[in-house]
């Protein structure tokens, strides 16, 4: 069940150190709200891929609904009943406000995921015919 992903693990540092640089630096009204977002599901199915041998779609499904259960909290104002409206870390992590476009761009940024590994399944098969 676990195992180690030296290319998983890669592709999780080189998404890790984009998002944060969107959060120092972008402050913008598209790459930091909708892209980061995208991204960010992105950055977690990666990061679970490089530790948990789990097959893609379960990595996908396990990673929509962390996602969506992280901006349910943010729906139900987790940061301010927790005392953490102040911590700038916190509402970095967690979030601050729900939006449904939020929930888009999880999609989205899983949807992107299903397709590249479908594809590169695909070209494996197709190399090693």
């Amino acid at each position: 069940m676990f195992a180690f992903n030296r290319c998983y693990f890669l592709f999780t540092i080189l998404l890790f150190t984009t998002e944060v640089i969107i959060a120092c630096y972008v402050h913008d009204d598209f790459i930091r709200p909708y892209f980061g977002d995208f991204l960010v599901v992105v950055l977690i199915y990666c990061f679970v891929k490089s530790f948990v041998n789990v097959s893609v779609l379960k990595a996908a499904v396990l990673v929509l609904l962390f996602s969506f259960g992280i901006e349910t909290l943010q729906y139900l104002n987790i940061i301010e009943i927790l005392g953490w409206k102040k911590s700038r870390l916190a509402r970095t992590v967690i979030g601050h406000s729900f939006s449904w476009i939020d929930i888009y761009c999880y999609i989205a940024g899983i949807s992107c995921v299903l397709a590249v590994e479908y594809l590169v399944m695909k070209k494996r098969s197709s190399v090693s015919a």
